[in-house]
């Protein structure tokens, strides 16, 4: 049985609404973020990385591929998929031991990495409602 939940939003409200995933779904480690390019996915993960106590800078990573930051709770791990075009690249940057590693894995464009995702994985889909407004939708299995 899956729990769903459905929650529009401003980006004026995303330091609420960080704190108040984490609260209820922050035993999950693996978030997975699905929607179009533009849509907030980096702005809501650097919200929940601020709500988890990172002080440093946090940006896409987009080049990187994997951003790592250090919170009270331990590292954070923030995948950007975009550039992968097989399995094959995840299995070259070790992405299994991160994700494996029981810290927060916030993963953009999680596609190309599915088999990789545990079953327990928390679904994040941000859709564009308007110039100023998202609609999210949490999946938890």
């Amino acid at each position: 049985m899956k729990d769903i939940e459905t929650i529009t939003y401003t980006e004026g409200e995303l330091p609420d609404l960080a704190t108040s995933l984490l609260k209820k779904y922050g035993e999950s480690r693996i978030w997975a973020f699905d929607a179009p390019m533009g849509a907030g996915k980096t702005t809501l993960i650097k919200e929940l990385c601020h709500a988890l106590g990172v002080e440093e800078t946090t940006s896409s990573p987009t080049f990187a591929i994997i951003n790592v930051y250090r919170s009270p709770n331990g590292e954070i791990y923030h995948f950007d998929c975009y550039r992968f075009e097989t399995l094959a690249d995840a299995y070259n940057i070790g992405a299994e031991e991160y994700l494996d590693s029981g810290s927060y894995c916030f993963v953009e464009w999680p596609e190309v990495i599915a088999s990789l995702l545990p079953d327990d994985a928390l679904s994040l889909k941000i859709e564009i409602v308007d110039d100023r407004t998202r609609r999210l939708t949490v999946r938890k299995v």
